[in-house]
C-alpha cells in the first residue's frame, strides 16, 4: 500500500484500539534490523513495567513503519522508542516523550549521545501555532583562542590525537536542553522524564550487532581509559550480541540528575567530575593524552538558548530548521531553493526528470550549499542568514548549473550581498572540513499535534573516549568540530575556535508545515552527511513521490563540495555510472545517515525509520492502525 494515499482516507478508516492491542498483531508487520537477531533481542526481552516507565504499557515490535493515532515516536532504537510511546500513552506531550526518549538513547546508544554531549531541539507548539528552537550545542572554554589546535609552527594538531583528549571536551548542553524543553512544553517533571532511562541503565538492555560492532571498533581507544574499559569492555572485550548490558554508574548519574536537576552538571558533583576528567583524563599505564581547559566557571556560565528557527518555503511547504551555530537549517534551505531554481533554469521540473538527472541536480545543489556554508556560517556575528536562504541568492547561484556536466569540485562560494543579477564571479574554492559522524535523531508527535524534532550527539563514535568515573557516561569531543586552521589562507573562516564559542554543526532537525498545519518532522545523524540525508529524504518524498519509508530507504548520495560519497546500491548502479560520466567524482561508502521521520495526516500519524541502516530504526504509534 502506498501511504501517499493515506491522507485521503484519514476521515473514514478506523484506528486500532490501543497500543496493547497492536502488540498482539505484531506478526502483521515483519521485524527487520535489530529485532531480527535471535529471540533474545530487545523486542522479546524488554521487561515491561520496569525498564520503561514503571507502569505496565505493552511492548510494541521493532519495525521501520507504523501508522495510527494518539502520538508517535521514531528513533534508531526500540527500547528508546518504547519509552517515548509509554510517555505519550499516559498523557505526556511531545516534549515529555522526546526528552524521555533522548535520555533512554543515552543508555542504549551511549557512543552517539548522552549526558556529556549537546544538540538541537526544534519544537512546534500546536496551541500557539509556533515553531521554536533550543540551541543546546556544546561550548568552548572561555580560555580558548583561535590557535588552540595548532602546533608551535602553525600547522594543525593531529586530529585523532585531539579527539581522544581532554582538549576536545566542550561544556555539555544536553541536560540544560532537557530541562528547558520540559519546562516550556511538558506536562511532566524533569525527574519523571529521566526515570525510564535510570531504570533502563540499571536493569540493562540486550546487546545487538550495532552496539557490539561500535564497541569493538573503539576497543583499542577505550582501553586507553580505565573507566571506559571497565564500563564498556566488561571482561576486556566488546559485549556479545544477545547478552544483557547494564550500566549502574549511568543509573547513578540519572538518579542524581533527577534529584538535583541540571544543576548537578552545571554547579554540582557531576560537573566537578566532568571538569576533573576533562582537565586530567585518567589513563592506563603508559598512556598519556592532553588535558583540556574546561573549568567549573564554564559550566556555571552555560545556557541553552531559545532561538527563532530558520524559515524557508519549498513547493508550497513551510520549512523550519535549526539556526546558527548549526548550519543545518541554512544549508537544507539553500539546497531546496537551488533545486527549485534548477527547475526554472532548465524548464523541466524535478519530479519529471530521470533518476540520474535527479541525483545530478541534488549533487550540484548540495555542493553549492556546502561551498556557501563553509565560507559564511559559524558562531560569529553577522552571518548573512536571510541572504543565504533567499530565493534570489539561489537563482544567482543556479547560473553555475549545467544539466549535462558536473561542476568542478570544490565549487567556489558565492556572495550573499543582496545584489543578484547575471552570473557574477564567485569566491575562492574552499576544501571540505572534517566533522564527526556519530549522532542520534528522534521525532515525536503527540495527540495535540505538537512536534519535537531533536538531534543530539557526543560527536565521534564514543566521543572523546573518556568516561566520567562513577557516572558511566562518555564526554564529548565536540570541539574538534572547529576548524583547526583556516580552510584557505587569506579567506576569513567563521568556524575557528574562540572562548565561549560554539562549534559549527550540521545537525538538521526539521519541521515542515503545509497550509499552516503540521506535515512532517524529519532528521538524521551522520555529521556533515546529516544535511544531505535530510534534504534528500525531503525531496525524494515531496518531489519524487516515494512513500515515506521508501524515501528514507532510498540509496543516498552525499555531495559536500569534495569527493562525493554514494552508498553501494547507488555507486554500483547505472545511475552511479551515469553520474561519473557527467564528471562526478564519487567514492563508495557503506551507509549514509539514519533518518527518522513522522508524517502527520490530521489525527493519523505515519512513523517511519530506517529499514536497514544502523541495524534498522524503530517507528511506533500509541494506537496502532497498521
Amino acid at each position: 500500500m502506498c501511504l501517499s494515499l493515506v491522507g485521503a482516507m484519514v476521515l473514514t478508516l478506523p484506528l486500532a484500539a490501543t497500543a496493547g492491542a497492536a502488540s498482539g498483531a505484531a506478526g502483521a508487520a515483519p521485524a527487520v534490523g535489530r529485532a531480527a537477531a535471535p529471540a533474545v533481542g530487545r523486542a522479546a526481552t524488554s521487561p515491561t513495567g520496569s525498564t520503561h516507565d514503571g507502569q505496565g504499557s505493552a511492548d510494541l515490535p521493532k519495525v521501520p513503519l507504523m501508522v495510527g493515532g494518539g502520538g508517535a515516536v521514531s528513533s534508531v532504537d526500540r527500547d528508546a522508542s518504547q519509552v517515548g510511546i509509554d510517555v505519550l500513552a499516559r498523557g505526556g506531550t511531545a516534549a515529555d516523550a522526546a526528552i524521555a526518549t533522548a535520555a533512554a538513547l543515552g543508555v542504549t546508544e551511549p557512543y552517539s549521545t548522552g549526558i556529556g554531549g549537546g544538540g538541537f531541539f526544534v519544537y512546534y507548539d500546536a496551541k500557539q501555532h509556533k515553531v521554536t528552537t533550543i540551541d543546546g550545542r556544546e561550548t568552548a572554554p572561555g580560555t580558548f583562542t583561535p590557535t588552540v589546535f595548532t602546533n608551535p609552527d602553525g600547522t594543525p594538531m593531529d586530529f585523532d590525537t585531539v579527539v581522544s583528549s581532554g582538549l576536545s571536551v566542550g561544556t555539555p548542553g544536553t541536560p540544560a536542553t532537557w530541562a528547558l524543553a520540559v519546562k516550556l512544553w511538558g506536562k511532566r517533571s524533569f525527574s519523571q522524564a529521566l526515570a525510564p532511562a535510570e531504570s533502563l541503565a540499571r536493569k540493562g538492555f540486550v546487546v545487538d550487532q550495532t552496539f557490539h560492532d561500535q564497541t569493538a571498533a573503539n576497543a583499542a581507544r577505550f582501553a586507553m581509559f580505565p573507566e571506559t574499559a571497565a564500563t564498556f569492555l566488561p571482561g576486556g572485550a566488546a559485549p556479545e550480541v544477545g547478552t544483557r548490558f547494564t550500566n549502574p554508574d549511568m543509573a547513578t548519574a540519572y538518579a542524581l540528575l533527577r534529584k538535583q536537576g541540571p544543576s548537578a552538571v552545571y554547579s554540582g558533583a557531576l560537573g566537578r567530575a566532568i571538569v576533573a576528567q576533562a582537565q586530567h583524563p585518567s589513563t592506563a599505564p603508559g598512556v598519556s593524552v592532553m588535558g583540556g581547559q574546561l573549568a567549573m566557571r564554564d559550566l556555571r556560565a552555560y545556557r541553552a538558548n531559545l532561538k527563532a528557527p530558520i524559515t524557508s518555503t519549498y513547493r508550497g511547504l513551510d520549512v523550519y530548521g535549526m539556526p546558527v551555530p548549526s548550519s543545518g537549517g541554512i544549508a537544507v534551505a539553500e539546497i531546496l531553493n537551488l533545486l527549485a531554481a534548477y527547475d526554472r533554469t532548465t524548464g523541466v521540473p524535478l519530479k519529471t526528470v530521470s533518476n540520474e538527472q535527479f541525483l545530478h541536480r541534488f549533487s550540484e545543489a548540495s555542493a553549492t550549499a556546502f561551498a556557501d556554508r563553509n565560507r559564511w556560517v559559524g558562531d560569529v556575528p553577522g552571518v548573512p542568514v536571510r541572504a543565504l536562504t533567499s530565493k534570489a541568492f539561489a537563482a544567482e547561484r543556479a547560473c553555475l548549473f549545467s544539466p549535462t556536466t558536473a561542476m568542478a569540485r570544490p565549487v567556489p562560494f558565492g556572495s550573499p550581498d543582496g545584489s543578484y543579477a547575471g552570473c557574477p564571479a564567485s569566491g575562492a574554492r574552499l576544501p571540505e572540513p572534517r566533522e564527526g559522524l556519530s549522532t542520534s535523531n528522534l521525532e515525536v508527535v503527540d495527540k495535540w499535534g505538537d512536534i519535537a524534532s531533536y538531534t543530539l550527539t557526543i560527536e565521534q563514535t564514543g566521543g572523546s573516549g573518556i568516561t566520567v568515573p562513577g557516572y558511566g557516561f562518555l564526554l564529548n569531543n565536540e570541539l574538534t568540530d572547529f576548524d583547526f586552521v583556516p580552510l584557505s589562507a587569506g579567506v576569513p573562516d567563521p568556524n575557528l575556535p574562540a572562548g565561549g564559542k560554539r562549534p559549527r554543526s550540521s545537525m538538521s532537525p526539521t519541521i515542515i508545515r503545509k497550509d499552516g498545519k503540521p506535515y512532517l518532522g524529519v532528521g538524521s545523524p551522520g555529521g556533515a552527511t546529516i544535511i544531505t540525508s535530510v534534504a534528500q529524504t525531503i525531496t525524494e518524498y515531496v518531489d519524487r513521490g516515494l512513500p515515506l519509508v521508501d524515501a528514507i530507504a532510498a540509496p543516498r548520495l552525499s555531495s559536500r563540495n569534495g569527493t562525493e560519497q554514494a552508498e553501494p546500491a547507488l555507486f554500483d548502479s547505472p545511475d552511479g555510472a551515469a553520474l561519473v560520466a557527467m564528471g562526478h567524482d564519487i567514492a563508495s561508502t557503506p551507509e549514509i545517515g539514519a533518518v527518522t521521520a513522522i508524517r502527520v495526516y490530521g489525527h493519523l500519524l505515519e512513523a517511519a525509520a530506517e529499514p536497514v541502516r544502523r541495524g534498522g530504526g524503530s517507528a511506533m504509534v500509541v494506537h496502532r492502525w497498521w
